[in-house]
């Protein structure tokens, strides 16, 4: 039997042979050379779980398994993270698949590079925040605009504004001293200045040179020109807040086709318009197929001119003009245009002319009357006289046309299709007195005229409904003619049956 330890004459206390190895314990001191790296390594392996595979059973992974796929694993679910290594160019035929173009902005929160494809798709933007275009981010964020509104961050207003003022043509924030501005909602001193616009413009046009349609505000003709020159496959523009100057600048737009110009917008911003910068515009812009004039002050001038140059020009509106009086005879000029569009003015032409001197369309299709005055019956009329060739007619809550008025409409001889809405002082007798003059009406619209009643209809009347193609009569909430015709002929030519 041996001795104990401490009884025998040889044994050391100190020496490693002697001392008794015990398993390390929690409580313990951590010292780092106390790990073993490849253990440490193992059991990591070990606490990661396997994907679910097919049978749904989870497994942990062996520790043979190779690591090589540890690059492209999720480390919060473990899981190998195949999606990175798919191709950028099929990845952006995935989320081009995508409808709605929302989901593109949540699909650019989730990693950098999904940001960056995600701004490659988008193609129209509206821009809030200066600072964004100035600072080249814009391009750089979004290489493949093709159609940008720069109008909202043209306006300083409040951060924390929430009034917006919004209509078809401009939306604008209003800010705390909306009631000093002298009648305007915008103020000259609301807009950016010019020179600071310009700068934002080139930028823009250096960064995306694929645009083809632009809403610009209070930009020069410096601005202008770059534009023009940088983006060659622009085609549509919208200037709001422009002098007659500024229009010097598209004259370098040789592809431009669809010109809105904005002059004033009546309670919102006042700029001036002239036969000046008609007569540039009509010079510079060769190729337009469609302008629309808001809140401009020309005359016959710069309407002849806009008709000698712009050959190709097919569709002209003109909403709440400020003309001086006789433009109307300048509409001959315009050869080729198939469609007039009126809109929201006071007055249509306060002194036409004579007869002789107003000329007409020839060409003309189509004539578009919305929420214009129409109590002048010279002015209807010219304007009757110089459309009297067009097919269409649609008069949609205009304020004044009465029976002698709309009895100027005679002079349309080829028309074939009439809309009237909102039309409150049109008897069913002067309707009735002007359609029965038309061989050619195979389509008829009547709603919201009240004084047009079913039991004023006559027979020649309800004749001329049998032989139309189409036929929608509602011209107040009493009328039952369209249910009592229900399951006869009428309105039932050429297979087309009543609406």
């Amino acid at each position: 039997m041996s001795s104990p330890p401490d009884k025998n004459p040889n044994f050391d206390p100190n020496s490693d042979s002697s001392k008794k190895k015990r398993r390390p314990r929690w409580s313990d001191p951590f010292s780092v050379d106390r790990v073993d790296p490849n253990a440490l390594k193992n059991a990591m392996r070990k606490l990661r779980v396997s994907p679910l595979s097919q049978s749904g059973s989870t497994t942990p992974r062996s520790e043979s398994e190779h690591d090589s796929d540890s690059s492209n694993t999720n480390p919060f679910l473990g899981a190998p993270d195949y999606i990175s290594l798919l191709p950028d160019n099929l990845l952006l035929k995935v989320f081009a698949k995508i409808s709605d173009t929302k989901q593109h902005f949540s699909n650019s929160l989730v990693c950098k590079k999904w940001c960056e494809l995600c701004g490659k798709l988008v193609e129209s933007i509206k821009l809030k925040d200066w600072e964004f275009l100035e600072s080249g981010r814009l391009s750089f964020r979004f290489p493949n605009l093709v159609d940008i509104n720069i109008v909202p961050a043209c306006i300083k207003f409040e951060r924390n504004c929430g009034i917006l003022l919004s209509n078809k043509l401009i939306e604008v924030h209003l800010s705390s001293w909306v009631l000093e501005n002298d009648g305007f909602f915008v103020r000259k001193e609301d807009v950016l200045d010019s020179k600071l616009i310009d700068s934002g413009v080139r930028i823009l046009a250096e960064g995306c040179k694929n645009l083809r349609k632009v809403v610009l505000m209070n930009v020069s003709e410096e601005g202008l020109s770059f534009l023009a020159k940088e983006c060659e496959l622009l085609q549509e523009m919208e200037l709001h807040y422009c002098g007659d100057l500024a229009l010097r600048g598209i004259h370098y737009c040789n592809n431009l086709q669809i010109l809105k110009l904005t002059g004033s917008i009546n309670g919102v911003y006042d700029a001036v318009v002239s036969d000046i910068g008609m007569t540039i515009l009509a010079q510079g812009c060769r190729r337009l197929v469609k302008l629309e004039l808001v809140g401009c002050e020309g005359s016959y001038d710069g309407i002849k001119a806009i008709g000698q140059c712009c050959s190709m020009m097919e569709e002209l509106t003109i909403c709440n003009h400020r003309m001086e009086g006789g433009w109307l005879s300048a509409l001959s000029y315009c050869g080729n245009l198939k469609t007039l569009r009126i809109h929201s003015c006071q007055n249509i032409d306060e002194n036409p002319g004579l007869d002789e001197h107003l000329g007409s369309c020839k060409m003309l299709e189509e004539l578009h009357l919305r929420r214009c005055q129409m109590r002048d019956k010279r002015s209807v009329t010219a304007l009757f006289s110089v459309c009297g060739s067009i097919r269409e007619l649609v008069v949609e809550d205009c304020w004044g046309m009465d029976d002698s008025i709309f009895a100027a409409a005679t002079v349309f001889r080829t028309i074939r299709s009439l809309l009237l809405e909102g039309c409150s002082l049109l008897t069913t007798r002067g309707l009735e007195s002007v359609l029965l003059s038309w061989k050619e009406l195979s389509r008829l619209t009547v709603v919201s005229c009240n004084n047009v009643k079913d039991s004023e209809i006559t027979v020649e009347l309800a004749t001329l409904f049998s032989i139309l193609k189409e036929l929608k009569w509602r011209p107040d909430s009493r009328s039952m003619l369209s249910a009592n015709l229900a399951g006869t002929e009428i309105g039932r030519k050429g297979g087309r049956s009543l609406r």
